[in-house]
C-alpha cells in the first residue's frame, strides 16, 4: 500500500504549478519567520506582512527597521513574487488553452454507444486505435494532447484521462469496452478507479507495468489488468521453447478474418470436460474464464459449469476461416 500512495503523490506533484505554489509557499513561511524574529514581532505579524509583499500590495503598516530586516525583504521579494507569478500563468494558459480547444472543436468525440473508449496518453495508443478501427470498431482516445499518428477515423478527447470531471464527460458508461493506459502506473491507477466508480459494468482492460499495481487494481475490483512487461517477458521466454510461438501469438491477435471472443457456455456445455467442448464449437476454443481467472485445460482438464465463459477465436463469416 505505501507503495501505491507513492505513486499516487508522485502523479500529483508532476504538475508544474502545484511545484512552483509549493516552493512559493515555502519561501513566503519561511520569509515571514525570519522576518518575526529578527524584527521581533508575531509570526502572524510576519506572514500577514509577507503575504502583502509577495502580492506586491505593500500597504507599509510594517516594514523592515534594520539591515536584517531588509535582506529578508528583498529575498522575499526575488522569490515569491516570481514563483507565484509563474503558477499563475500556468492556471491562466491552461484556462486559455482548454477555450481554444472548445473553440476548434478540438473537445468533442462523446461514445454515442458501442465504442471503445482509450484513456491515457502511452506510446502504443496510435497503433492500438488503428488496429481497432482497422477491424471496424468505433474508436475514441481520451488524452491530453491528440496523439501523433492517430487514424483520421479516430475520434480525440482532448481531456485530462485522470480527472474526475474528464472521466465523467467522457461517459464510459456508454461504450462497449475500456482500455486504460498512461505514461505512468500513476495515471493507470487513478485513471481505473475513477472508471470503476463511473463504469463499472463496462468491461475494462489496464496496460500497467508495476505488478503491485495489477494487484491493487484486482483487489479495487478492476476487471482485467495485464502487464506489458510480463507479456513481451513470456512471449520472449516461450519463443526460445519454441521459435513459432511469437508468430502464433501474432496469427491469434491479427484481427483479419477472424475475431476473439468471450461466450457465455451454453447449457450443452455444462457439466462436460473442456476438452469434449472444443470439438463441439466451429471456433477454437482457447480456454475457459472463471470469475476472471483463465485456464487453458493444459495441466487439467477443468469441467464446465455454469455462468463460465469460454475464449473463443471464430472466423468473422462462415465462409473465412482462420
Amino acid at each position: 500500500m505505501p507503495s501505491i500512495l507513492a505513486l499516487l503523490v508522485s502523479r500529483l506533484t508532476r504538475s508544474q504549478a502545484a511545484r512552483l505554489v509549493a516552493v512559493g509557499a515555502v519561501c513566503l513561511l519561511g520569509g515571514a519567520g525570519a522576518f518575526a524574529v529578527t524584527q521581533h514581532l508575531s509570526f502572524g505579524t510576519g506572514v500577514y506582512w509577507a503575504i502583502t509583499t509577495a502580492t506586491t500590495v505593500g500597504y507599509g503598516d510594517v516594514t523592515p527597521k534594520d539591515t536584517a530586516g531588509r535582506v529578508i525583504a528583498s529575498l522575499v521579494m526575488l522569490t515569491t513574487i516570481p514563483l507565484f507569478a509563474s503558477a499563475f500563468a500556468l492556471f491562466a494558459g491552461a484556462v486559455a488553452a482548454a477555450h481554444v480547444r472548445r473553440l476548434l472543436a478540438v473537445v468533442r468525440a462523446e461514445p454515442t454507444g458501442g465504442e471503445v473508449v482509450v484513456y491515457g496518453d502511452a506510446p502504443v495508443v496510435p497503433q492500438v486505435a488503428a488496429t481497432l478501427a482497422g477491424a471496424g470498431r468505433r474508436v475514441i482516445v481520451v488524452s491530453r494532447d491528440q496523439p501523433s499518428g492517430l487514424p483520421q477515423d479516430v475520434r480525440h478527447l482532448a481531456a485530462d484521462p485522470t480527472s474526475e470531471g474528464a472521466v465523467r464527460r467522457s461517459h464510459p458508461d456508454r461504450a462497449s469496452s475500456l482500455l486504460v493506459t498512461g505514461a505512468s502506473d500513476a495515471d493507470v491507477l487513478v485513471t481505473a478507479v475513477l472508471l470503476r466508480q463511473a463504469a463499472p459494468g463496462v468491461p475494462t482492460v489496464a496496460l500497467a507495468r508495476s505488478a503491485s499495481v495489477c494487484r491493487a487494481l484486482r483487489e479495487l475490483g478492476v476487471p482485467v489488468q495485464v502487464s506489458a512487461d510480463e507479456v513481451v517477458v513470456q512471449t520472449l521466454a516461450k519463443s526460445l521453447e519454441a521459435p513459432h510461438a511469437g508468430e502464433i501469438l501474432l496469427r491469434l491477435m491479427d484481427s483479419d478474418g477472424y475475431r476473439m471472443r468471450e461466450l457465455p457456455a451454453g447449457p450443452d456445455d455444462v457439466g462436460q470436460p473442456l476438452g469434449q467442448v472444443r470439438g463441439r464449437h466451429r471456433g477454437l476454443v482457447l480456454g475457459l474464464v472463471r470469475a476472471d481467472h483463465v485456464s487453458i485445460g493444459v495441466i487439467e482438464d477443468p469441467v464446465v459449469e455454469a455462468g463460465d465463459q469460454l475464449l473463443v477465436v471464430e472466423p468473422l463469416s462462415p465462409s473465412r476461416s482462420s
